[in-house]
């Protein structure tokens, strides 16, 4: 059992209808030494990559991709879940269901901020249905841009996300994948993984 795993059964609280609470240590409340180890564990995996920013949606994302970036020196870029007065120009848009929200909505970045000479790692808290990752695609497809790879601290690989993010042939990193929860027992059982280092 790696670290985040070791945390998630230890903090984390299973609720009924397939929702894994971990709002103490990653997406409410924040373990800052957790988020330093998750951003050098994602180094470390795409340490091959010429990547050039971080890609994440808000707002769970953003904390995790700060971490990311850091490591790798590079900016980090978040899709915004709605326009402001602040946001000028033209805009790379794209359309994202949450599973955890169940709504829809429209996710942009402002097109000054990537362009087909950049080289993405989208980051994200969470893997249900692949639908965020598919608009931070789409939205770094619109730019022309490279994704390299795309990083997730929590998989939940009982549903379709992981499989279709792998099926369009991109290298997909989670770093605990949940394979079956039991809101009754609080049991979670993770997927063999390799240790990190």
């Amino acid at each position: 059992m790696n670290f985040l795993e070791a945390r998630i059964v230890r903090d984390g609280v299973v609720k009924p209808g397939n929702v894994l609470k971990v709002d103490s240590f990653l997406n409410h409340q924040m373990d800052i030494a957790l988020m330093e180890e998750i951003g050098r564990e994602f180094k470390r995996r795409f340490a091959d990559k010429p990547v050039t920013k971080v890609l994440t949606i808000e707002a769970s994302g953003i904390g995790i991709a700060c971490f990311v970036a850091r490591e790798f020196g590079v900016p980090m870029v978040f899709a915004k879940k709605s326009k402001s007065i602040n946001i000028e120009g033209e805009m790379y848009v794209a359309e994202v269901e949450s599973f955890t929200h169940k709504n829809r909505n429209q996710v942009i970045v402002s097109r000054k901020f990537l362009d087909a000479d950049d080289h993405l790692l989208i980051i994200d808290d969470f893997l249900a249905n692949g639908c965020a990752l598919q608009g931070l695609i789409s939205i770094a497809e619109s730019a022309g841009a490279t994704v390299e790879g795309l990083g997730i601290v929590i998989e939940k690989g009982f549903q379709i996300g992981g499989r279709v993010i792998r099926n369009l042939g991109y290298q997909l990193e989670s770093l605990a994948i949940v394979d079956a929860m039991d809101a009754e027992t609080g049991t979670i059982t993770f997927r063999e993984q390799p240790q990190w280092d």
